[in-house]
């Protein structure tokens, strides 16, 4: 069974739509993924969010790209409610990414913690193989480290969490190129484990992650800034809480 099949709580997409543009994650995961398709996947014309949530990182890419033709998808109906409200200029639709169909159609694909969702993450990536053009991108963050498997992956429905040896191989093997890798939420890697490795499913509170004293989002923010700033210097994280890849279809 497709772990996507499992019921998502449409609860979850009013708090996603409430939270993100004030969360220390989110604000410095959307400043990353502008960075790298900035510097590093240069002159595409249109872009396809696969998994687009509530619409907070095609809105973010809305902003700072104003001439990229934009499009994003969404398994589930109830993001999607959100997500046109955010971007009513975008083309929004429903999709299983298992099912995608499009050949040749994009610059660039999108999918932001998504794969992640679904057991069969390497159709998916074939899929989006065949729907870009060549020389096209795809841009991706997953979670990373199995060891750092919590309650708050088996709340997300998570099927996996990668290693890094993991998702290149999956990459490579669905035809694409590796352009660049590298772990992020680094720095703050050792705070991350002692939370998620000392939480249990019978004490845990999803509420925990967004709601957190307006000090500490913005200790937590200042700390990312940083991280920041060390990747666009060229550093590249060996170990963190998620990874982030650019790979390009030869």
């Amino acid at each position: 069974m497709n772990k996507l099949e499992f019921p998502f709580p449409s609860s979850a997409f009013r708090y996603l739509a409430a939270a993100e543009s004030k969360h220390w994650w989110f604000r410095t995961r959307n400043q990353l993924i502008i960075w790298i398709l900035r510097s590093k996947a240069r002159k595409i014309r249109n872009f396809l969010e696969v998994g687009c949530g509530t619409g907070f990182v095609i809105s973010g890419i809305a902003k700072v790209f104003p001439s990229l033709e934009l499009e994003a998808s969404e398994y589930f109906e109830d993001g999607l409610v959100f997500a046109r409200q955010r971007l009513p200029q975008c083309r929004f639709h429903q999709l299983d990414a298992t099912a995608m169909a499009e050949v040749d159609a994009y610059d660039c694909i999108g999918t932001f913690d998504v794969i992640e969702h679904i057991d069969a993450d390497e159709r998916v990536l074939s899929n989006f193989n065949r729907a870009l053009r060549t020389g096209g991108f795809l841009l991706l963050t997953v979670p990373q480290h199995p060891w750092l498997w919590s309650a708050a992956d088996d709340y997300a429905h998570h099927v996996r969490r990668y290693t890094v040896q993991e998702l290149r191989r999956k990459i490579l093997n669905a035809g694409f190129r590796i352009e660049y890798c590298s772990s992020f939420v680094s720095l703050l890697l050792p705070l991350m484990a002692l939370r998620r490795l000392s939480t249990h499913n019978q004490n845990y509170n999803p509420d925990d992650e967004f709601k957190i004293s307006p000090l500490l989002d913005a200790a937590l923010y200042l700390v990312m800034q940083l991280e920041l700033l060390l990747l666009r210097l060229g550093l590249r994280f060996p170990a963190g809480g998620s990874l982030l890849l650019l790979a390009r279809k030869p």
